[in-house]
């Protein structure tokens, strides 16, 4: 579900090169980034402009058309992204998610080598995550994205890769994952889950296909942890996977990711980011590419009943389905995070880009809990909505632009961007207020 765009740039303190020792907007000036493509001056007489040939386009799209503002150089280095969502007041106070750990299922595993120059280059504290199920061997990029943006947004947790390859050899897959979800919890118990992977489309499977998983994800809530999953990407056609995809998107291509349908999981969204010159939030449009059936996943769960915590959210169609998501981060490449990739400074994307910031935003949140009095997130959902109907500062930002192929963002919850974008600062605080308070 999303990865590293390929874009490469240069830059960040400590990066080797003669920028290095550049201030931070001067270096921040020399990233290298694709422009769009130019008409040689000989013939800009007999031609107007450069495009590209296109077999569709999406044949339900809704909202306006909408254009980025951007972010400085198209690229978000980890302490602006701490500060676009308000983490980095928890940080400069210690609450960089010490003591707490974060889990990354994937598919594919990581060079050491990019998670040191990431961090050298951030000026991070260097990790070595744990791997567990040996590492796998394909490089795709989304593990390494996964695990360096959670350590972006909470440098000193305890990072673990999980080899998930295993659960789709064979048959039993469901399974499967619930046995690794169990094993995991042994290990890790309250840690936070971070889940970019697809495990087939909700409609094509029944709810007693997903009881060992949804199972296995209740028990390691009692023990404190939480469980973030990508949305997907093809905005709300995640059931489009194995067809033709040359063929236009049609009525049988709706549909959720199966396991990121769960109630128990807080389903993460994507977003396009825009920002001042000095990395402030300015706002968020739900991230949509429609020539490309790209963008934030969601829609209605085929397989679960509105859970009581989501009654009092409306929706088009009077659905009494669960309704995904909860929440959205930045997902679009073009406002992405910088990871390091193959030894190259990249932008990432996509919502297996925004579920591992949510795992790092957890992290922290629950350290300042715990320092706190209070307690670990543990199932986040029914607080989340909690919030929503009242807190005593605005914890989110409310994203009412933009759409994928299922709905259109709108006031308050959509099935585009859940709740919105995350004020940490403010959300711990009103977290705490809630477990504090007796309801």
């Amino acid at each position: 579900m999303g990865g590293p765009a390929g874009r490469t740039v240069r830059g960040g303190r400590g990066a080797a090169g003669d920028d290095s020792q550049l201030p931070p907007r001067q270096r921040a000036g020399l990233l290298r980034l694709p422009q769009q493509p130019a008409v040689p001056s000989e013939l800009t007489d007999t031609v107007a402009g450069l495009g590209r040939i296109l077999s569709y386009t999406p044949s339900y799209q809704n909202g306006p058309a909408l254009r980025p503002l951007d972010v400085p150089d198209h690229a978000l280095p980890p302490e602006p992204l701490r500060a676009i969502y308000e983490v980095q007041p928890l940080t400069d106070a210690g609450f960089t998610g010490k003591g707490q750990t974060i889990v990354v299922f994937a598919f594919d595993g990581f060079n050491q080598a990019d998670l040191d120059k990431f961090a050298q280059t951030y000026q991070l504290p260097k990790f070595t995550p744990e791997v567990v199920g040996g590492m796998p061997e394909q490089r795709s990029g989304e593990a390494t994205m996964d695990l360096q943006v959670a350590h972006a947004i909470a440098p000193d947790a305890r990072k673990v890769l999980v080899n998930a390859r295993t659960t789709v050899d064979g048959g039993g897959t469901y399974v499967k994952i619930a046995q690794l979800m169990e094993s995991v919890d042994r290990q890790f118990p309250g840690a936070v889950w971070s889940l970019s992977i697809g495990w087939g489309c909700d409609r094509m499977i029944t709810a007693a296909d997903l009881a060992p998983i949804r199972a296995a994800i209740s028990t390691a809530a009692t023990h404190g942890t939480t469980v973030f999953d990508a949305s997907g990407d093809l905005a709300g056609l995640e059931c489009k996977r194995g067809h033709d995809w040359s063929a236009p998107p049609g009525p049988s291509d709706v549909g959720l990711d199966a396991v990121a349908s769960l109630p128990e999981v807080t389903n993460v969204g994507g977003t396009t980011l825009t920002t001042d010159d000095q990395y402030r939030w300015l706002a968020e449009h739900a991230w949509s590419d429609g020539p490309l059936t790209q963008g934030s996943g969601g829609g209605v769960s085929s397989l679960f009943d509105r859970p009581i915590w989501q009654s009092g959210v409306a929706n088009a169609n009077n659905s009494v389905r669960r309704l995904t998501p909860d929440v959205a981060a930045v997902a679009d490449s073009s406002t992405g995070a910088v990871i390091v990739v193959n030894q190259q400074l990249v932008v990432g994307g996509g919502t297996s880009q925004a579920a591992p910031l949510w795992a790092g935003i957890a992290a922290v949140v629950n350290q300042y809990l715990l320092a706190h009095g209070g307690r670990q997130l543990g199932e986040f959902n029914p607080m989340l909505y909690r919030l929503r109907a009242g807190a005593a500062r605005p914890g989110f930002h409310d994203i009412t632009l933009g759409t994928n192929a299922v709905a259109v963002a709108q006031p308050g919850h959509d099935m585009v961007t859940g709740l919105g974008s995350p004020s940490v600062y403010n959300l711990a605080q009103n977290i705490l207020d809630a477990q504090r308070s007796p309801r």
